[in-house]
């Protein structure tokens, strides 16, 4: 597993992480003893970065997470996230006092004295733009609950407006095959003022593996089947944003790109990894085998410059147009 510098840090952290969304329940049903043996096998295959958020599961992943930590005392980097919580919700969670509250809980869940990463949690445009919050997660870093404070965002223009901040330490985006837009919007930008890029759902939820079809179903728990369209939250978040039928119908006409050796998820995982301004991938895993597999990404060589043209080619040509949502 190599390691990455954290924009700016002098902390480096694993290249590929863990996201852990699907042990909120958002996934499908995972039940306590396989979430806790998928974080064990990550941490085997050299994975050092867990990315969670209090409102998974409403805490459930990050009591997950703190109980691995506990029972295993292993060493990980993990960023947590706040701003979508349940309690008191909505625009009654964008205050100090309530930043404080929501830190606590997640400090207490995860069984430590300061959290390594803080991050925004693609919270509402206008609370974003007041830009109070950042000050309030200065006020957290200066009392010591938090190392270092970063956003979760779903636009570029999002991640721009956050790159103007001082002290902002990292940007988690919405990057893969299918959404090629930060290559030319934000890299350069992000690099320059070394700010760690963090990309999540590198495989599309799931499409970028090429194993659905248009018949696969999921289960009502699951974001991609009442997300599907966009109906609970950003569009962009399940499928990149594609129509879902799109979606396999792209997946499929990729299969014949990939090159010896590789899964079709590896390759996916490996195009991330092959710009330098990405800090690390976190790609999620509902069993012990898929860390694993995500894990050996960061050991497979480069893919040629050939197959990034046709890659660039395929996003720009078929794939753009289909995409829905603010991106």
């Amino acid at each position: 597993m190599q390691n990455r510098p954290f924009g700016n840090d002098d902390v480096d952290v694993t290249e590929v992480g863990l996201g852990t969304w699907q042990f909120g329940g958002e996934w499908g049903t995972i039940d306590d003893a396989s979430a806790l043996r998928t974080l064990s096998v990550a941490h085997e295959r050299g994975i050092r970065f867990f990315d969670t958020a209090d409102i998974y599961g409403q805490g459930r992943s990050e009591e997950l997470i703190g109980r691995f930590l506990k029972e295993s005392d292993a060493k990980v980097f993990v960023a947590t996230k706040l701003g979508r919580f349940p309690e008191p919700g909505g625009h009654a969670n964008y205050s100090l006092d309530v930043f404080r509250q929501h830190t606590e809980a997640s400090l207490k869940r995860l069984g430590v004295d300061v959290l390594n990463l803080t991050q925004l949690h693609c919270i509402p445009e206008d609370e974003l733009r007041r830009s109070d919050v950042f000050d309030w997660l200065r006020r957290l870093q200066r009392d010591g609950m938090i190392e270092r404070y970063g956003a979760s965002v779903e636009t570029m223009d999002q991640a721009l407006f956050c790159l103007e901040h001082e002290g902002i330490a990292s940007l988690q985006i919405i990057f893969n095959i299918f959404r090629q837009k930060a290559i030319a919007e934000l890299f350069d930008e992000a690099q320059e003022k070394g700010v760690a890029i963090i990309v999540r759902l590198p495989l599309a939820s799931g499409l970028l593996a090429g194993k659905f079809t248009k018949e696969s179903t999921f289960d009502e728990s699951d974001h991609r089947h009442f997300n599907r369209d966009g109906q609970s939250f950003n569009v962009g978040e399940t499928f990149a944003g594609l129509p879902f039928e799109k979606g396999v119908e792209l997946a499929d006409e990729l299969k014949s790109m990939v090159p010896d050796g590789m899964t079709m998820s590896q390759m996916a995982l490996r195009w991330i990894l092959d710009f330098p301004a990405v800090t690390t991938v976190i790609p999620g895993a509902s069993r012990p085998e898929q860390a694993e597999g995500n894990a050996a990404a960061s050991d497979l060589p480069p893919l040629s410059p050939e197959l990034h043209q046709r890659l660039s080619t395929f996003y720009t040509q078929q794939v753009a147009p289909h995409i829905r949502g603010g991106y």
